[in-house]
């Protein structure tokens, strides 16, 4: 009878863990010129990545479109049955395949490989075994072999499916990094998502528009104070335009007592920061996170085209709203 201790579970548990670690690291001590020859294959298609394979192999196909696709890179998965029943007609001859087999000797495969030969698409295999009949059909062999699978008495693909899987995520990853893939460009793909509705916010969506604390520079400090203490720690000083021409803040304030007890009458315009830091209404909130927390500041104005004040954006609002 097994043990089913917690400690014993738990060590079983590593075990399967520190095996498919293992694994990866090996794969990526094996990665060399076939890598590169096969992002730079995938980078200079024409047409769609096809992404097939069989059993696991197929779960981890499928998961190696999704991310391709959703990094900017269009895949589809095809299954090599379905493949040979109608389904071969969204593959094109500026297409680019990429095959998953752990033994390279699925027979289900094969069909597909022949037709994909008659098209002239060139294959990519990943595969545990690079001497077999499926890496011999392919134009790059990625190695995916492991030394143990995980699972007792190799019953499943445990470690083998976690090589291919990794491989593919390098694959997918190594792209988007190539094309200069932005964030922003994944959040236009993920809209329906919270990281892409995260990712899509603007400033203009959290940003404070109303009953804004603004000052003349002309105004006494003692004005400045009351708007400091209602309005969260930031004053905009404009002119009469409306055009920013400085910031005071909480901060400003504690230095200026600090120096002379007589500040109350001192004018705003002497104590503000003159070339303050702002941000547009069409900035991504996430950029004016990484703005405040570069330079330590709470908030922000906000200006137009014509550097007018249209609002106050709080580092506060910014990540309730989920940009940081």
């Amino acid at each position: 009878m097994s043990r089913t201790e917690p400690n014993d579970l738990v060590e079983r548990g590593r075990r399967v863990l520190a095996l498919e670690a293992e694994a990866i690291r090996r794969v990526a001590e094996r990665l060399g010129p076939a890598f590169a020859a096969a992002v730079h294959l995938l980078a200079g298609a024409p047409g769609r990545l096809i992404v097939s394979g069989v059993g696991k192999s197929g779960l981890i196909a499928r998961k190696i479109a999704a991310t391709l696709t959703s990094t900017g890179t269009p895949a589809s998965f095809l299954h090599p049955v379905d493949s040979l029943h109608g389904d071969l007609g969204i593959v094109g001859r500026r297409d680019v395949a990429i095959l998953l087999s752990k033994s390279g000797a699925s027979d289900e495969l094969f069909g597909l490989v022949s037709q994909l030969k008659r098209l002239g698409v060139p294959i990519i295999a990943i595969t545990g075994a690079p001497d077999s009949a499926l890496a011999r059909q392919s134009d790059v062999v990625l190695d995916a072999s492991v030394t143990e699978e995980a699972c007792a008495e190799t019953l499943a693909p445990t470690s083998s499916t976690t090589a291919a899987l990794a491989l593919g995520d390098a694959l997918a990853v190594t792209l988007l990094e190539m094309k200069g893939f932005h964030r922003e460009d994944f959040a236009a793909l993920h809209p329906g998502g919270a990281l892409g509705r995260n990712l899509l916010l603007r400033v203009a969506d959290v940003m404070l528009t109303r009953d804004l604390p603004t000052l003349a520079p002309d105004r006494p400090m003692r004005e400045c104070v009351v708007l400091l203490a209602e309005k969260r720690g930031t004053a905009a000083v404009v002119d009469r335009a409306g055009g920013l021409v400085g910031v005071v803040t909480a901060g400003d304030l504690t230095r200026l007592m600090e120096k002379t007890d007589r500040f109350l009458d001192i004018p705003v315009g002497n104590v503000m920061t003159q070339t303050p830091k702002s941000t547009t209404p069409e900035e991504l909130a996430g950029a004016a996170v990484a703005l405040m927390e570069k330079h330590g500041i709470m908030a922000l104005p906000v200006l137009d085209g014509g550097r007018k004040l249209v609002g106050m954006v709080h580092l506060h609002d910014l990540m309730k709203a989920g940009a940081a």
